[in-house]
């Protein structure tokens, strides 16, 4: 398969580096997967796993999830990729609340795997999902979710890859009311591209979409989100964390649209990038295009290093250098997690972002 891909002289792709692809395209996958216990959250509810993008049903209980075909929207060239491919659908009918956390673990061994995905949420209706990527190999996924009137979503994602690379595309539209909360972590050492296109359709809608980019060695990560108000009293906050060090790579682009009509719009966006050491490179691009008169949108962008004071302190204190980088380091991304509703989901996702700060030791 010939596999036409968007380029870095194409402006939204100017920091991605998909040169790896093809080969991993190529190359067939082991079918030995890595440890599968440690990659559950200790939270009660569904649990699906996929290996290579096949639905693992032996060591799965979907609940409400259904598995099978899926057809991806958009022409998005990664997420087109998902076409023909099965995948699952969670659909939650009106005023229906699933309280337990929906968990979905893919595990790739080598190769590629594309698998499509929706998530729909009618009036009312609230949902939790948690997914993980774990592996080697490429993993490419298309979601699309929508959200009904006052319908609530959580959506926390952990991009842990030991090698290769993760794509993911998310096209999100949201009726009034509703509510949009996604974290998304992107650790391990394999390089990612994080896509979504939010469209808040309805008015009073609410998007928070953020995460934290940990990257080392000469990783890459991407991260560019769009969102678009088309209604009245829309809010959105996008708030990203990235860390680099060695000679790794963290972009992110934020963009916030807003439609003629679209009154008391409420956007703001949050960027801040940490240097460990001054090899690495930290590119931040927020954007704010506004068609409305009466609206109140802020950014803020940030790159900067480890405070040589702070660390002066830590170390007049008899906490070790290294111990005294991940503290400080920890503190910085802290935030990104806060909006992870359910507490064990929370700490998993902190405890995996001390692991890669070695906060452990």
């Amino acid at each position: 398969m010939t596999l036409a891909l968007p380029t870095t002289r194409e402006e939204a792709w100017r920091w991605s580096d998909l040169t790896a692809l093809p080969t991993l395209a190529t190359q067939t996958p082991t079918g030995t997967p890595t440890p599968i216990d440690p990659l559950w959250i200790a939270a009660e509810g569904p649990r699906l796993l996929f290996i290579d993008g096949r639905y693992a049903a032996e060591h799965s209980s979907p609940g409400p999830v259904t598995l099978g075909s899926v057809a991806p929207t958009g022409t998005h060239p990664l997420g087109t990729l998902t076409a023909g491919h099965d995948g699952w659908t969670l659909t939650v009918p009106a005023g229906e609340t699933h309280a337990d956390t929906i968990q979905i673990v893919h595990i790739a061994t080598g190769g590629a795997n594309h698998v499509p995905a929706r998530i729909a949420l009618a009036d009312g209706a609230r949902a939790s999902i948690v997914e993980t990527h774990a592996g080697d190999g490429w993993s490419n996924r298309q979601t699309d979710i929508s959200l009904g009137a006052n319908a609530h979503l959580t959506r926390n994602v952990r991009l842990m890859q030991a090698s290769g690379f993760t794509s993911t595309r998310e096209t999100i539209t949201l009726a009034a009311n509703a509510h949009l909360a996604a974290t998304v972590l992107a650790i391990g050492d394999a390089g990612t591209r994080i896509d979504a296109g939010i469209t808040l359709h309805g008015d009073a809608a609410r998007a928070e979409y953020g995460g934290a980019l940990l990257s080392r060695d000469r990783q890459r990560h991407d991260a560019a989100i769009a969102v678009r108000h088309e209604a009245l009293d829309g809010v959105s906050r996008q708030l990203w964390r990235a860390v680099a060090d060695d000679r790794a790579t963290a972009s992110l682009a934020a963009r916030v649209e807003v439609a003629r009509g679209a009154q008391k719009t409420d956007g703001e966006q949050s960027l801040r990038g940490l240097l460990l050491r001054r090899t690495a490179t930290i590119n931040l691009k927020p954007e704010l295009e506004i068609f409305a008169d009466d609206v109140k949108c802020a950014h803020g962008a940030t790159v900067g290093e480890l405070d040589a004071q702070a660390l002066w302190y830590l170390a007049s204190r008899g906490v070790p250098p290294q111990a005294a980088r991940a503290l400080l380091t920890r503190a910085f991304v802290g935030d990104a997690f806060d909006r992870i509703e359910e507490e064990p989901v929370r700490d998993a996702f902190r405890a995996a972002a001390d692991a890669w700060l070695g906060a452990e030791a």
